[in-house]
């Protein structure tokens, strides 16, 4: 079963028609309570990363997210805005993140003749950094759907699951053991993001 975490600030529609559509069982949890009996854990998100975490903070979910991941190490997937909070912080805001991965997120910084824009929005490929059951299968055909202004510096490059190209490589898939992250949108990537989240179904 995967809990998929509602925090106020995400609609969560798209992301559970898909989990649907590959037959996974899937769950909206929203309480403290239903996250302390989650098996596996998909903190989805979009928006700006302090209204994110202020969110999280206000309904009590953020220590719990904490504890599930660092002490009962369940499998837990951050989808784009999520994947940015797995970290201590974000040039966006001033709150501090989950702390989960050494990581902070940064704005795109092009140079004055780029021809890449903020935000990157649209389809791309990624470039695995490492083997993971997430990734089995990803190929340089398989394309997701991004739309993000802001993107994760990994601190510890061992990380870093995956890069992909946008005016310069930036990191756009993390793992650090059960933790996971994507920065596009698997619920949005066709088949490719239904690969991606019937592996994270199976783990």
């Amino acid at each position: 079963m995967i809990s998929v975490v509602d925090y106020g600030v995400v609609n969560l529609g798209s992301m559970l028609n898909m989990l649907k559509k590959i037959g996974a069982d899937a769950q909206i949890v929203s309480t403290e309570d239903e996250i302390a009996r989650a098996k596996k854990i998909l903190l989805p998100g979009v928006g700006a990363f302090d209204q994110g975490m202020a969110a999280l903070t206000r309904r009590q979910l953020a220590q719990p997210l904490i504890r599930k991941a660092q002490v009962e190490k369940i499998p837990v997937l951050g989808v784009c805005l999520g994947m940015q909070m797995l970290g201590h912080s974000s040039e966006e805001g001033r709150l501090p993140g989950l702390g989960l991965l050494d990581a902070h997120t940064a704005r795109f910084k092009f140079d004055a003749g780029s021809r890449s824009k903020v935000p990157h929005m649209g389809w791309g490929t990624i470039q695995p950094a490492k083997s993971s059951r997430l990734i089995k299968g990803v190929d340089d055909q398989s394309r997701f759907y991004f739309v993000h202004s802001y993107h994760v510096v990994c601190h510890d490059s061992a990380d870093v699951l995956a890069t992909t190209e946008y005016g310069y490589d930036f990191v756009s898939m993390i793992q650090r053991g059960n933790i996971f992250g994507a920065q596009f949108h698997p619920e949005k990537s066709h088949r490719f993001g239904m690969s991606l989240l019937r592996a994270f179904a199976e783990l």
